[in-house]
C-alpha cells in the first residue's frame, strides 16, 4: 500500500472511529432499561412522550417503552418472561394483579427501591384511595401510574329537554330522571352500559356506599377472605341494572356502536366511565355534555371511589446499575409537573395531593372542571376497610366469573340473586385455590 492510500485508509478509519464515538458508542454506554406496557393508541404515544423526556433529560439511562398489547397480555408475558430469566425491569401491571405481583417473588418493592437510592418522592403526599391500594404493611409495592376512578358522564341538552339541571345526587331521584328522559323523548336511552360496568357500576357501587365486597377488610387482612357482595346492596343494585335493561333505560353495545359512541352520539343521556374517557369524549363535538359524581343511596354517606388503571412494578434478576436508572425514571414521573402534565394529557388523576393543587393554582379547572371530579370523588371522606380497595387472589378470574353471571341476569337466564350467588360460589373457589398456593406468604 502507498503512502497516498494508507494515509486515505487511515483517516477514513480514523473518521470510522471518530463516527462510532459519536451518538452510536455514547448511546451504546448507557444503561437500558426495558419497560413493558399495555397503552396503546393516543396513551401509547403518550407514554413515548414521557420515556423520551426522560431519556432527554441525561445521559446515563435509555428507557425503552414497548408495548405488550393489553392488562391480560402484559401480565401473562411478565410472568413468562420472569419464569425465563427475561423479565423486563418495569412492568405495568393492572390494579387485579395486585396480590398476584405482590406475593410472586418476582418484585422489588418500590417504596424500598427508592429509600435504597436515596430518592425524594414524598410517598405521604399520594392521593390515599391510591396509594393504600398499592400498600403492604404500610409501604407501597408499586408505583402509581396511570390511575382513574369512574364518573357520570351526562348529555347537558337532553337533561335540560327533561326538566332537569343535571343528574340527581341518588340512585333513586337519578332513575326517576332516566325514565323521564325515555318517555319524553329527550333520548333513546337513558344510559350506555359500560364494558367495565362491573367495576365502574358495581364494585364502585359497594365503595361509595360503603359496603363490604369480602370479609377481611376487602382482602387486606388476611388470604382467607371472602367475597360477600351477595349479601349486600350490591344486589338492588343488579336488580337495578336489569330491570334498567328490560325497559330500555339501559342500552347494551351491539355491534355498530361502542358504549362510549352510544353516548357520543346522542343515543344514550349518560355514561357511567373511566374519567380517563375524557380524551375520546372531548373529541367528539356532537353533543353537549358535562360529568359528575357517581351518585349515591339516599340513605347512606357518600365515600371515596376506588381506583383503576395499572401501576409500574419493579422485577427482581437485574444489575445494580440498572435498579439505578429504575429508580432514577421513577423518581422523574413522581415529579409534581409531570403528573400535571399526564394528568391533562391523559385524563388520568394525578398522584399526588402537590400535583393536584399545582394544575388547581393554574387555574386549569376553571376551563376543565370535569378533570376535578375523580380527584375530588377520590378524597371524599376518610377511605374504610369496604372503600380502600381491593386484595383479591386471582382477581381477574373472579372477575370474569362476576361477569359472566351478569350476563345471565341480563339476559334474563338468573335473577340478581342467583347470578351473584354464583359468582361469589365460584369466586371464592377462586380465592381459596390463590389461599393454599401463597400460604404463609401474607
Amino acid at each position: 500500500m502507498n503512502l497516498t492510500k494508507r494515509s486515505l485508509f487511515t483517516g477514513l478509519l480514523a473518521a470510522g472511529v471518530a463516527g462510532e464515538l459519536g451518538s452510536p458508542a455514547i448511546a451504546q454506554q448507557r444503561v437500558e432499561i426495558q419497560f413493558w406496557h399495555a397503552m396503546g393508541g393516543v396513551l401509547g404515544e403518550r407514554v413515548g412522550e414521557i420515556v423520551k423526556r426522560f431519556n432527554d433529560s441525561q445521559t446515563k439511562y435509555t428507557v425503552v417503552a414497548t408495548n405488550k398489547g393489553n392488562y391480560d397480555e402484559v401480565i401473562n408475558a411478565t410472568v413468562a418472561a420472569y419464569r425465563a430469566k427475561k423479565a423486563p425491569q418495569i412492568a405495568q401491571i393492572y390494579e387485579r394483579g395486585f396480590m398476584a405481583m405482590l406475593l410472586s417473588g418476582a418484585i422489588v418493592p418500590v417504596q424500598e427501591l427508592m429509600t435504597e437510592k436515596k430518592k425524594q418522592v414524598d410517598f405521604s403526599d399520594f392521593i390515599k384511595p391510591v396509594a393504600s391500594y398499592y400498600q403492604y404493611k404500610g409501604k407501597l409495592m408499586s408505583m402509581p401510574f396511570n390511575s382513574s376512578t369512574p364518573i357520570l358522564f351526562y348529555n347537558k341538552e337532553q337533561f335540560e329537554k327533561a326538566g332537569f339541571a343535571a343528574p340527581a345526587d341518588t340512585w333513586g331521584e337519578f332513575e326517576k330522571q332516566l325514565y323521564a328522559i325515555k318517555s319524553k323523548g329527550a333520548a333513546e336511552c337513558g344510559s350506555s352500559l359500560a364494558g367495565d360496568y362491573f367495576w365502574s357500576l358495581l364494585e364502585n357501587y359497594s365503595t361509595v356506599n360503603d359496603q363490604p365486597w369480602g370479609t377481611k377488610s376487602n382482602g387486606y387482612d388476611g388470604l382467607d377472605t371472602e367475597f360477600v357482595y351477595n349479601k349486600t346492596r350490591v344486589v338492588q343494585q343488579a336488580a337495578r341494572l336489569q330491570k334498567w335493561v328490560n325497559d330500555g333505560i339501559m342500552q347494551i353495545a351491539g355491534q355498530g356502536l361502542s358504549p362510549e359512541q352510544l353516548f357520543t352520539s346522542g343515543k344514550c343521556a349518560t355514561y357511567f366511565a373511566s374519567t380517563a374517557a375524557h380524551g375520546g369524549i372531548e373529541r367528539d363535538p356532537k353533543i353537549k355534555w358535562s360529568a359528575t359524581y357517581l351518585p349515591h343511596e339516599a340513605d347512606l354517606t357518600a365515600r371515596n371511589s376506588s381506583i383503576g388503571g395499572a401501576t409500574l412494578w419493579v422485577m427482581k434478576g437485574h444489575k445494580p446499575e440498572e435498579y439505578d436508572g429504575v429508580a432514577d425514571f421513577l423518581e422523574f414521573l413522581a415529579k409534581p409537573d409531570l403528573q400535571v402534565w399526564w394528568h391533562k394529557a391523559t385524563g388520568y388523576v394525578p398522584i399526588s395531593r402537590t400535583a393536584y393543587q399545582m394544575a388547581k393554582s393554574e387555574g386549569y379547572y376553571k376551563d376543565h372542571p370535569t378533570r376535578e371530579i375523580a380527584i375530588l370523588q377520590l378524597n371524599r371522606g376518610t377511605p374504610t376497610p369496604n372503600s380502600q380497595g381491593f386484595h383479591f387472589g386471582n382477581y381477574t378470574q373472579a372477575t370474569f366469573a362476576l361477569r359472566e353471571e351478569m350476563e345471565s341476569v341480563f339476559a334474563n337466564k338468573k335473577t340478581p340473586q342467583q347470578g351473584l350467588d354464583d359468582a361469589v360460589r365460584r369466586g371464592n373457589e377462586l380465592l381459596r385455590q390463590f389461599e393454599k398456593l401463597n400460604a404463609g406468604k401474607y
